[in-house]
């Protein structure tokens, strides 16, 4: 199965973090699935570490690296489908990036690991 991680899904599988529960958690480990994380997600995380409302032990670039290779996960592009559904998507959310990471489940078909609420408001498949 293709799985889309939000970026809090993310940052929490690669630090362990007690708020993933076990069950997300052996999805993402799960070698039978596919997972991806989009570079809205990247994007999202080098302007939080760039402003120091996200640490992380390495500088941005080296933890991106490491973390995406150790999980084997597959990155999605900002591709302009994605855009144009992200241009038409209602402002449920605020967030930006998580709107296009909305839009990007949607054209690619492909369900999102998150707990955020206000995901639920978008005809996408939520897993969480």
């Amino acid at each position: 199965m293709k799985l889309l991680l939000d970026t809090h899904t993310f940052l929490w599988f690669v630090n362990d973090n007690p708020r993933l529960s076990a069950y997300l958690k052996d999805l993402i480990e799960d070698e039978d699935n596919s997972i991806y994380l989009s570079f809205a997600s990247l994007w999202e995380m080098s302007i939080k570490y760039n402003l120091g409302k996200l640490k992380f032990d390495t500088s941005y670039e080296k933890f991106v690296e490491e973390e995406i290779i150790q999980s084997s996960i597959k990155l999605i592009n900002i591709k302009l489908e994605h855009l144009n559904i992200y241009s038409t998507l209602p402002l449920h959310h605020k967030d930006p990036f998580d709107r296009l990471i909305i839009a990007q489940s949607i054209v690619e078909e492909v369900p999102i690991i998150t707990v955020d609420i206000a995901f639920e408001k978008y005809p996408i498949n939520i897993i969480n």
